[in-house]
């Protein structure tokens, strides 16, 4: 089968792949899509592909040479391999496929080139996490080593740009710079960084790593120990220098917490990392360990409507640098690019500048539903991130970008382009396409629409909810038809070309044909083995294109298979017809798009096309045959140009340029023209005057600048006369000069002709000699060659003979060295093949002791995870005592303090006495006598103040005596509230009982309610099976052969069945009736509780007040239960308080108590001192 489709354009970015934005050149960047790499020119618009192998399950990471040659793609598979793309070659032809079997695991995490780009640095997945580096053009592994275990995984692994052997590996906890040397992958150093997660790193000098962290910290590390941190809270200041910490001693896991810095790239002039959720700050170097924040740039909000607050911010997930510096990149979490020219930022002197789009703003979650227009070149998608695209197929550009508060399931196009049906989980809306935005024009009361679509003609819509298909008319808005015969939920709709016929497929895999007109199943056809995953109608409409599980894909009509075709062995999602009836279009599981001929060939003819990363949910093709669109759960929209045998497009159709406009958004256009035409005019105005005053000076100018140009010229001309003169001077001098060289040059020319005549005629003759020597020689070796020939020949014959014995000698040996292989062989297979029944058996065993360990350690697990919570109420419950005892502590070495100065006070007092003593004793007796009567006075003041202590202290005493008595209330009153804590505690158990009993009666009656619904439902489906037969039984009535026969057929199928129904019937009302008498009593225990119950004789009368009534007794349990609980919660809260309350009164009493103690010693101090001076009197 010759090639059908031809890769046209690709929306997508895939946010889960490291490195997912690189530079080609300055106008070129490579981002992966799906199982593509897309190298896209943001200038023309212009995109071509480089594609994966294909096993590959998807792209992992990417890296780029830093000569921009070479690209490495990281494929996820069974086993990790590397495919590196010679950039230079037009076709993109793989240059090398690296992979080993020696290597452990599904997918390469990141990679990185050598400055040299001979080396290829690669970092292996979970759980080994296994760094290898490849000599690439070898396709050799230089060296591996394991990094880290498996709760540390690795976030990016680079080289250092001035050194091809050094190496830097950062991740969650893990920092390491190793050195290769002698084959080897060596680690320098050894930090201590197990609690830090570093996200991105970059080398910012020969031996010097900057990294950032999740908690917004940027560390450099120096010979790989940390040597300074940047203090990102002042960096935010803009034009603030801001000197980088010398770490000394401090430990790498603190410091405080900020944003995360998710993206880091470094520049000439300094660096560029994301300082918030949407915001890259720039850094410029201004000194040594020196960083001034020179500008912020910010991601806009994009200009396509929306109602979702979730467009507002955007995660940064990659950053890079264009060869030139020209251009930074970014790529964020919701799949955007956007760029900014560097050149403009250090232009602009504004301090907040805003990025600008390198792309269309593709989907960032998986795509569930696409659909195409009849009048125009457009195409819709929706999204899982609550987003609804319209995109132009022609022109690669997105028209309307609409986001919601909810979901969207299902979108489907008018025929016109007009008109627009987006399904949501509660309803179905029929919106209005306008220029720039998508307006709401009725609400469908359609629930969960999963599957929505126009017919042709653009007067009908089909919208599937649940198990049934409900037909609409556009016109009215009418329900027309209710669909009905799926038993669960539908999954796809399609309708025939003339509108006529549409043909359903469920989830149960049976696939329906309806007509739109009656509402009538036309016919139906179901797989006993398997079921169909997808169906659509053939171009002309007489027949069904279905797939299934069996691997084939089936064409049917009325009901009946005509032909199938094999495929692949792959779960195929979806498919698609073209309206040329040519070719059908199928997508997989694995992302892949195949393309087989109608009609059906019988031998299986299949192209294959490798694409998309995920499962192929939708494909349609354009109504004039020019376009395939696919979309997948990768979230990329691939756009296929459709060829056919001449390897060219077909003809296209003309599309209309009609768009629908709001009146109210045209009278806001129209006043705003003309205030803009206004403006216009004064402007032009303002600018006409402007013009005439600038003329005025530039005239100005040119007159003053005409007169400084006549003089200049002057002076000019003077300066070129004498300038000639000077020039005709140096000729004449110059002449004389090169005369007397070529003279002199002649006469050594001359001199060294003799002298090299001389010396030629001496080399000749040596020449000669050796001649001579050399036909000697010559003659010589002939006749040693003639011997040494006649001996080879003799050890030759020799030698045959001997390896003619040893051959047959040896052929005997083989034979019977193969009859010997042929027996052991035997004798191998039959070991094998017990080894293998015995590994069999001894597997299911191990299979069943490790099933048996694993529920152990489960339940053990639960077990301990209860433990912990409990130790960690303890540990918290500890903690708050022990904060309480640090406050005690505090203030009792407040009062010691107090106490030591006091002590301190009194010591010097004691020194002055005696000192003073001393003085008396050496004065003379006057001066005794005085001193004596000094004391007595002193004395007299001592005994004043002893009395006035006294008072005090038994004022005091007075005090105190009240304060215990009510502290030893406050006991009681404690005593009491613990009490009623006791008895809330039995009553919440008592509540917590009644509320279990009564949950378990709501689950029995939930159970018996369930087991009688499926018993309608199974009589049912019994009923519609006998209807459906005895409508076969109708056919017959005029052959009484074939009547009687089918009426014994139904007897036999239906007769026993319905006895056993009647056994069934007779087993469910037994159990009514008891649950019915069980509900009586309950009703009657609650009616004392209940305000408005029925009486007992309408609740046995009818049968639907006994529900009503149960219902409000539920209804008022539940009330009941809600209040109690919400009771004890209060009485909970009291008992903290009141626990508060004694905590707080006993700290009172502490305090009180130490307050006495401490006047009681300050007393004692005071009696102690006046003794002591009563006795140095004596």
């Amino acid at each position: 089968m010759a090639n059908v489709l031809a890769q046209s354009f690709l929306f997508g970015l895939q946010t889960d792949a490291s490195n997912n934005l690189l530079f080609y050149d300055d106008q070129t960047i490579i981002f992966p899509c799906g199982k593509t790499c897309v190298c896209y020119n943001f200038v023309h618009q212009r995109q071509t592909f480089l594609s994966a192998s294909e096993k590959s399950q998807g792209i992992c990471a990417m890296a780029i040479s830093p000569n921009r040659r070479f690209l490495a793609v990281s494929e996820r598979g069974s086993q990790a391999a590397i495919t590196v793309f010679d950039l230079q070659d037009d076709k993109g032809r793989k240059r090398k496929l690296l992979s080993s079997e020696d290597i452990v695991g599904e997918e390469f995490v990141c990679m990185a080139f050598s400055p040299n780009s001979k080396y290829l640095l690669a970092q292996t997945s979970g759980p080994e996490w296994t760094l290898v580096l490849w000599l690439w053009e070898k396709q050799k592994v230089a060296s591996t080593k394991k990094m880290t275990n498996a709760n540390n995984p690795v976030n990016q692994v680079s080289f250092n740009p001035y050194n091809n052997t050094h190496v830097c590996v950062t991740g969650s906890g893990v920092f390491q710079v190793l050195c290769y040397s002698e084959g080897t992958l060596k680690q320098t150093s050894s930090p201590k960084v197990e609690s830090v997660d570093f996200v991105c790193h970059a080398w910012i000098a020969e031996d010097q790593v900057m990294t950032a962290t999740s908690t917004g910290r940027l560390l450099v590390f120096q010979n790989g120990d940390l040597h300074w941190e940047m203090d990102m809270a002042a960096l935010e200041v803009p034009d603030s220098q801001v000197e980088m910490k010398k770490s000394r001693g401090r430990d790498v896991n603190q410091g405080p917490a900020l944003f995360p810095i998710t993206a880091l790239v470094k520049y000439s002039k300094g660096f560029a990392c994301s300082t918030g959720p949407d915001a890259v700050g720039l850094y410029e170097k201004t000194a040594k360990n020196t960083y001034r924040k020179s500008k912020e740039i910010l991601i806009p909000r994009h200009r396509y409507g929306g109602d979702a607050p979730s467009a507002d911010y955007q995660q940064i997930s990659r950053m890079c640098m264009s060869p030139s510096e020209e251009t930074l990149a970014v790529s964020t979490d919701r799949g955007r690019l956007y760029g900014i020219n560097m050149s403009s930022v250090l232009i602009n002197k504004d301090k907040r500048l805003h990025f600008e789009a390198l792309s269309l703003p593709f989907h960032s979650k998986s795509i569930t539903d696409v659909s195409v227009c009849t009048w125009k070149p457009i195409v819709a998608t929706s999204s899982l991130d609550r987003s609804v695209c319209i995109w132009n197929y022609e022109t690669k550009m997105l028209e309307v970008f609409k986001e919601f508060q909810e979901q969207p399931y299902s979108v489907a196009l008018h025929p016109t382009g007009l008109f627009i049906l987006v399904g949501f989980s509660d309803k179905l809306q029929l919106m209005g396409l306008h220029m720039d935005d998508i307006c709401t024009l009725k609400d469908f009361t359609i629930q969960s629409c999963r599957e929505c679509s126009f017919s042709h003609g653009g007067h009908l819509f089909a919208a599937a909810s649940g198990n049934v298909i409900h037909i609409y008319s556009l016109t009215s808005f009418q329900n027309i038809h209710n669909l009905k015969g799926h038993n669960g939920m539908i999954c796809d709709v399609k309708w025939s070309k003339d509108d006529s016929l549409l043909v359903s497929r469920g989830i149960d895999g049976v696939v329906y044909e309806w007509n739109t007109q009656t509402g009538k199943r036309e016919s139906n056809s179901s797989l006993k083995t398997s079921s169909y995953t997808s169906v659509a109608f053939s171009s002309d409409g007489r027949s069904v294109l279905a797939l299934s599980t069996d691997h084939t894909l089936k064409e049917l009509q009325a009901g009946q298979i005509l032909r199938q075709v094999p495929v692949d062995n792959l779960s195929y999602t979806t498919m698609a017809v073209s309206h040329s009836g040519n070719v059908v279009f199928t997508g997989t599981d694995t992302g892949n798009i195949g393309a087989v001929k109608f009609p059906l060939p019988c031998e299986k003819e299949w192209m294959i096309y490798h694409v998309h990363g995920g499962p192929v949910t939708k494909m349609v093709v354009s109504c004039d045959d020019q376009f395939l669109l696919t979309v997948s759960e990768d979230n990329c929209l691939a756009l296929w140009r459709i060829l056919n045998d001449d390897d060219c497009g077909l003809k296209a159709n003309k599309h209309i340029e009609e768009t629908l406009i709001n009146k109210a958004c045209l009278e806001d256009k129209s006043q705003k023209m003309l205030e803009l035409k206004l403006r216009l005019q004064e402007i032009e105005m303002e600018n006409e005057y402007g013009l005439r005053l600038r003329e005025m000076k530039y005239n100005e100018k040119m007159r003053e600048s005409h007169e400084k140009f006549t003089k200049e010229t002057e002076t000019l001309k003077k300066a070129q006369q004498e300038m000639t003169a000077s020039l005709e001077k140096q000729e004449v001098v110059h002449q004389q000069r090169c005369e007397e060289l070529i003279a002199k040059h002649v006469k050594e020319v001359e001199a060294l002709e003799s002298s090299y005549s001389r010396k030629l005629i001496v080399e000749h003759e040596k020449y000669q000699d050796v001649q001579n020597k050399c036909e000697k020689m010559q003659l010589d070796f002939s006749e040693q060659l003639k011997i040494a020939a006649e001996s080879k020949a003799r050890e030759v014959e020799k030698l045959s003979q001997l390896h003619e014995v040893q051959l047959q000698e040896k052929t005997q040996l083989l034979v019977k060295c193969q009859r010997d292989k042929e027996q052991q062989s035997l004798k191998f297979k039959r070991i094998i093949e017990q080894s293998e029944e015995d590994e069999v058996k001894q597997i299911h065993d191990i299979q069943i002791k490790y099933e048996r360990k694993l529920l152990t350690e489960q339940e053990n697990n639960k077990e301990l995870q209860e433990e912990a919570s409990i130790m960690k109420q303890k540990l918290s419950s500890l903690q708050r005592q022990i904060d309480d005892r640090q406050s005690d502590i505090g203030v009792l070495k407040q009062e010691r303090q107090k106490l030591l100065g006091l002590i301190r006070s009194l010591e010097d007092d004691i020194k002055d006495l005696k000192w003073q003593n001393c003085g008396q004793k050496k004065t003379n007796e006057d001066k005794v006598d005085k001193t004596i009567f000094d004391l007595q006075k002193k004395l007299q003041e001592l005994e004043k103040l002893k009395f006035l202590l006294d008072f005090q202290l038994s004022e005091l005493k007075k005090q105190i005596e009240p304060q215990r008595e009510s502290i030893n209330e406050k006991k009681e009153r404690i005593q009491q509230l613990e009490e009623e804590v006791v008895r809330m505690d039995k009553d919440n158990s008592q509540m917590k009982m009644t509320i279990s009993e009564l949950k378990l009666k709501l689950k029995a009656r939930s159970k018996a309610m369930q087991q009688e619904m499926q018993n309608v439902s199974s009589l049912q489906t019994h009923l519609r099976r006998l209807q459906a037969d005895l409508q076969e039984c109708v056919g017959f009535i005029q052959e009484p052969s074939k009547l009687k026969k089918s009426v014994k057929m139904i007897c036999a199928r239906y007769v026993l069945h319905n006895e056993g129904v009647d056994k069934s019937q007779s087993d469910v009302c037994k159990t009514f009736t008891c649950k019915r008498e069980v509900e009586e009593k309950t009703a009657q225990g609650l009616k004392p509780r209940l305000s408005k119950s029925a009486n007992a004789e309408d609740h046995h009368r009818n049968k639907s007040s006994i529900d009503e009534d149960h219902h409000k007794i539920y209804n008022k349990i539940m009330k009941e239960n809600v209040k109690l609980i919400a009771e004890v919660n209060e009485l909970r809260r009291e008992l903290c308080q009141t626990r508060r309350q004694v905590k707080d009164s006993k700290t009172q009493l502490d305090v009180f108590k130490r307050s006495i103690n401490s006047v009681s010693t300050q007393e004692g101090h005071h009696i102690s001192r006046n003794e002591h001076i009563l006795h140095s009197l004596t």
